[in-house]
């Protein structure tokens, strides 16, 4: 009668080299920090998987890698429970994917956590008239609440804090914008899911004026004499939404210095930007 497998967890003896290279290894490329990432790209059975997991375990071992990254299409979701019977956690999922991770070392397991932020931008848009645009929602938090807002969004992955903002507004109103500063921020914790919450209060310069409002989303829309959305009973009841408001009336009224936008280069040829104060260093 034999004995049923046993996983290759912490301070098990690896298998034999020869019995590594009877099972195979899972296909992998090291990342920059002593790990390994495997993409699991075509469909496997489970009883061929688990043997694979296995053997590759105890090479990494052998070879002193530290983290595992295994992704796992929505395709092979018959993977997660043996994955997971393996001593492997989630780390993370998206649409199409579950990504879970193993640490090998007995040390402490330093793999950096899963994405703890979500960004979001507020619109201060302000035509020559001294009118801002603002909008009242169908949906959310402001659903009912007698109160004008900026135009608000959350930032997509991979999208500039600046084009957030332009196509917020855009979506929200129809206006169409150009990026000038970025006034203030806040951050606030245990907001979505648990997640904490960095807010940017962009300031916009309208290119066009005729309010075309998303109708799905938006339940009004329309340009507003600055003061009157100062004032609003809302904003001196709720103290964030007072500052922003006293910033967005300071920088209509003087030289008040936000963070401008421009376009840094990276050694890997990434083009991010780097959002600094203009009134005090030129790039």
């Amino acid at each position: 009668m034999s004995s049923p497998p046993t996983s290759v967890l912490k301070g098990q003896t690896a298998l034999p080299s020869d019995k590594v290279q009877q099972i195979g290894l899972l296909n992998a490329v090291n990342d920059k920090y002593g790990g390994v990432v495997v993409d699991m790209k075509e469909p496997m059975d489970s009883h061929i998987y688990v043997p694979l997991l296995r053997a590759s375990i105890s090479q990494w071992r052998q070879q002193g890698k530290k983290g595992v990254w295994i992704k796992l299409p929505i395709e092979q979701a018959n993977l997660v429970e043996p994955t997971v019977k393996e001593g492997f956690r989630y780390h993370h999922a998206e649409s199409n994917y579950l990504m879970l991770v193993y640490w090998i070392p007995d040390s402490p397991d330093t793999l950096p956590a899963n994405a703890s932020h979500i960004v979001g931008i507020g619109a201060f848009v302000m035509n020559n008239k001294r009118e801002v645009l603002v909008v009242k929602e169908k949906h959310g938090y402001f659903k009912g609440k007698d109160a004008w807002k900026f135009p608000t969004g959350v930032v997509n992955q991979g999208e500039d804090i600046c084009a957030a903002a332009i196509r917020e507004v855009k979506e929200e109103t129809g206006i169409d914008t150009e990026f000038m500063e970025i006034l203030a921020f806040n951050q606030t914790h245990q907001q979505f899911l648990g997640k904490s919450d960095l807010f940017f209060v962009c300031m916009l310069q309208p290119l066009s004026f005729d309010i075309t409002k998303q109708d799905s989303e938006i339940k009004a829309a329309q340009w507003i004499p600055i003061d009157e959305y100062v004032n609003q009973t809302y904003n001196r009841e709720h103290k964030p939404f007072e500052y922003v408001a006293k910033i967005c009336l300071t920088k209509s009224q003087s030289n008040y210095g936000g963070f401008s936008a421009v376009h840094t280069l990276t050694s890997s040829g990434k083009q991010p930007y780097l959002y600094f104060n203009g009134q005090d260093f030129k790039p």
